[in-house]
């Protein structure tokens, strides 16, 4: 029953984004989104960040609500840390813990110059043929830095042209973003898509290995953009991420 939310997540928020435009040396963010499927309210999703210097942290929480949490409940907790220079962010280490009214899970990630290292997959999982080598994904991020660099307000010459690639410990995906034009709130949209690459299953990849989305960005008194929308196409129908 996770997969309802994750995925969706992982289509829209962590709509997976490389940081867009200059960072600030240091910022504060928080951000409170409503997730719906098939526009019924699924689950909220928040993200806590802060830059300090050359630093930055998040958390990051995502729960079921409305019909889901009545059939299961279900969370997903995070945090993340690490470097960021020149408009990039270099992870250092990467906890998540997920339960799924099912199962629970933690994974524990650090990275070695940008290498990621899988530290802890608890319970452990059998060895599979799709699996990854994490040495071999350097220059990756994870999921909740990911989402923290879209997520917080950005100037706006840095919008709708990042692509990125992510590794969740298991998984590989990649994200694009292109074709930013002007939104009706004064602000911008663009259209993306988010692919699955390695680390999945043959069914998995069989049943959708691409989803399109649309991310639209409101403008804030200072200039700078603030996402408030994410529509997106997931295996389970139209998804939707809402800013509150």
């Amino acid at each position: 029953m996770i997969r309802p939310l994750l995925p969706a997540l992982g289509l829209s928020v962590a709509l997976a984004l490389h940081p867009a435009g200059a960072a600030r040396a240091d910022q504060t963010d928080s951000a409170t989104f409503t997730l719906s499927l098939l526009g019924l309210t699924a689950g909220t999703l928040t993200i806590n960040g802060k830059v300090e210097g050359n630093r930055y942290g998040v958390t990051g929480r995502l729960q079921s609500g409305g019909l889901v949490s009545m059939i299961r409940k279900i969370s997903y907790d995070a945090e993340a840390s690490g470097r960021l220079a020149a408009d990039r962010f270099t992870p250092s280490r990467y906890v998540e813990a997920a339960d799924t009214g099912k199962r629970k899970t933690r994974a524990v990630m650090d990275y070695d110059r940008g290498v990621p290292q899988l530290k802890e997959y608890d319970p452990p999982r059998k060895a599979k043929a799709q699996d990854i080598d994490p040495a071999t994904q350097g220059g990756t991020v994870d999921p909740l830095t990911a989402a923290y660099a879209v997520l917080r307000d950005v100037p706006a010459e840095g919008a709708c042209t990042q692509s990125l690639d992510l590794f969740d410990g298991k998984r590989r995906t990649a994200v694009t973003l292109k074709n930013p034009r002007p939104h009706r709130n004064g602000g911008l949209m663009c259209d993306g898509e988010y692919r699955r690459v390695a680390g999945f299953d043959a069914d998995d990849m069989a049943e959708a290995s691409r989803f399109p989305f649309t991310l639209v960005y409101a403008p804030l008194s200072d200039g700078r953009l603030r996402v408030v929308e994410v529509a997106m196409d997931t295996i389970y129908g139209k998804g939707r991420l809402t800013r509150r």
